[in-house]
């Protein structure tokens, strides 16, 4: 059936993790009754094993629920679920652009939290109708009451207008639907006669190409039309519409106000743009929807496949994961150590981690990857400037004028008795604090200039683990500024190890090697020879370890008689071993490569 704009609801859920997100998701789902109870399962929206296992959605699905109010007027309310991590905050900025309203989820037990504060200023930048919902009020340890107050207080919002629900048994969620209907205002639709929708997703199926999932903000799509994406200007026809229920469900038409999809023959996701504009050739808008950008990598990592022999099978599977994450890039790269891999570029830390999983479960390939980096600007005595991100394309460093690094403006929200803590981490971390503020009467914002190099790391561990889990982090790029940058080598048994290179900088560069070079030989096996592990900046040794060898008894033999006898045959052996150090190879275990990324 047709729905006009004033029938139509578009809205997100936003939470802290763990706090119901995907279960009110369910259960909305299983009350609409697009789907049978039999088919039901949990967090049904995360396709990926890896999000069921880990609990966080990384890409945002839709679905649209019809609901019958009990005037008998029929709504279509259109669920944008979005990822919460900062990695993907372009994709839910899309989403969230694409919405009139969103529900806060708050946990009876936890009360607000740090990700329910950085989610709710994000929905609100958008313009968004914020609708409070406390779950888990089922629970023993559930304080209706004071979660109510720091509704009030954190969050700015009215606690008296907060449904209480418990997701999981689906206690108050059909009051969800008809607040949803009743508090989120319906979309506006603009009729200059024009064709215009906003491009939040897409993702890619075998037999149909590219599937796009778009917002409509004026004008209707069916099957025959011609599309014009405004980016490039590529022009498609369109096969299929539809709307998100759980399965395709094909439509006559998309209208003004409606979140569906269309399938348009496109072959690449890479032609397709999230936050792209569509409209067409006939019936052209007058400029593209605000807030485009194309999504650019942030963190760099050479990935190695641990058999040489399965380096087709790494860039089928690349070739193949590309499809469905366009912000993902990739070049041929090689290794005397590790053989040929590739260079690629992710969105930050957690996305590389997916991308790694990803291709080990569902390609069944074993991986090295190298340490992390970021892209620095080099400027060459000869006045050159080069754009480096690979440890091995760094300068002889007398070829070296200046270097500068990326950095990155970090706002971090944290209750103001861990001030003091992060403070010293960020310290710790080469950061300079610009500014801080107070958003309530115990909870503030502090504002840094962080070096992005030193955020890749460790650095969101260790601001959990100062503020106890309730430090919020978000941070946009800023630029780059000048740094004093030298590159670490490794050498095993004298021999340079170049995918253990990485870029550091100087006042870092010995507590690294030492640490490193420690992990180093807990993970490489003793062999019949002395091992030496060292650590160096060009010719400068700055850290050593040495693993010791395996030594047989020649001395077993000896009953008795002269000393003489037992130190020659000691001399021999001690010849021997020299032999064999001269021409003996190192094998270096896959764990030693990931111990230096992890090492302190």
């Amino acid at each position: 059936m047709k729905y006009d704009h004033l029938h139509i609801r578009n809205f997100s859920i936003i939470a802290h993790i763990d706090h119901g997100k995907s279960t009110l998701s369910d259960r909305l789902i299983q009350l609409s009754g697009i789907i049978e109870d039999r088919d039901m399962k949990e967090q049904i929206l995360d396709s990926m094993d890896i999000e069921r296992e880990r609990g966080i959605t990384i890409k945002s699905q839709t679905v649209s629920l019809p609901y019958t109010a009990p005037d008998g007027s029929k709504f279509l309310l259109n669920l944008i679920d979005t990822p919460g991590h900062v990695d993907f905050s372009y994709e839910v900025s899309r989403a969230l652009a694409s919405c009139e309203g969103a529900l806060i989820l708050t946990d009876a037990s936890q009360g607000v939290e740090a990700q329910t504060l950085a989610n709710l200023y994000l929905a609100m930048e958008h313009g968004l109708e914020v609708l409070p919902i406390i779950n888990k009020i089922d629970l023993p340890s559930a304080e209706i009451e004071w979660v109510k107050n720091q509704i009030d207080e954190d969050l700015g919002l009215d606690s008296e207008q907060a449904l209480l629900v418990s997701a999981k048994v689906g206690t108050g969620v059909d009051k969800v639907f008809q607040a949803i209907v009743d508090r989120i205002p319906g979309p506006t639709v603009e009729n200059t006669g024009a064709f215009k929708a906003l491009i939040f997703d897409s993702h890619y199926d075998a037999f149909r190409g590219v599937i796009i999932h778009v917002r409509i903000f004026e004008g209707n799509i069916k099957k025959g039309d011609r599309i014009q994406f405004m980016s490039n200007n590529a022009t498609y026809k369109v096969e299929e519409v539809g709307l998100f229920q759980i399965k395709h469900n094909p439509q006559k038409s998309l209208e003004a106000g409606q979140v569906g999809y269309f399938i348009a023959g496109i072959k690449l996701i890479s032609d397709v743009k999230i936050g792209d504009t569509v409209t067409m050739p006939d019936k052209r808008c007058d400029k593209a929807l605000g807030g485009f950008r194309e999504p650019t990598p942030v963190v760099f990592s050479s990935m190695y496949p641990v058999a040489s022999d399965d380096y087709v099978e790494l860039t089928d599977a690349l070739e193949k994961l590309k499809l469905n994450d366009a912000s993902l890039i990739y070049e041929k790269d090689s290794s005397a150590a590790l053989g040929f891999g590739y260079r690629c570029g992710f969105l930050g830390l957690l996305h590389l981690e997916v991308v790694q999983e990803r291709l080990e479960r569902e390609y069944d390939i074993s991986l090295i990857l190298t340490s992390p980096s970021v892209q620095y600007e080099v400027t060459y005595v000869s006045g050159e400037v080069k754009i480096i991100d690979n440890p091995t394309e760094y300068p002889d460093p007398t070829e070296i004028k200046c270097v500068r690094e990326p950095i990155i403006k970090a706002s971090i929200i944290v209750p103001d008795k861990y001030m003091g803590n992060v403070m010293q981490v960020c310290h710790e971390f080469r950061g300079v604090s610009t500014n801080y503020q107070y958003l309530t009467s115990n909870r503030m914002e502090m504002k840094f200039i962080l070096p992005l190099a030193e955020v890749v790391y460790e650095f969101y561990d260790r601001l959990k683990s100062v503020t106890q889990g309730y430090g919020s982090f978000d941070y946009q790029m800023a630029g780059f500024q000048e740094t004093n940058l030298v590159k670490l080598d490794f050498l095993i048994n004298g021999e340079r190890v170049d995918a253990l290179s990485m870029l550091i900088h100087r006042d870092k560069a010995e507590t690294k090697a030492r640490g490193a070079c420690k992990k180093l030989r807990e993970e490489i096996p003793r062999q019949q020879f002395k091992i030496p592990i060292q650590g160096a900046i060009g010719g400068k040794i700055i850290a050593r370890e040495t693993i010791s060898a395996y030594r047989k008894d020649v001395t077993a033999k000896c009953y008795g008689g002269d000393i003489s006898r037992k130190r020659k045959l000691l001399e021999k052996q001690k010849k021997g071993k020299k032999r064999m150090k001269m021409v003996g190879a190192v094998e270096i275990p896959q764990s030693a490569f990931l111990s230096v990324l992890k090492s302190d």
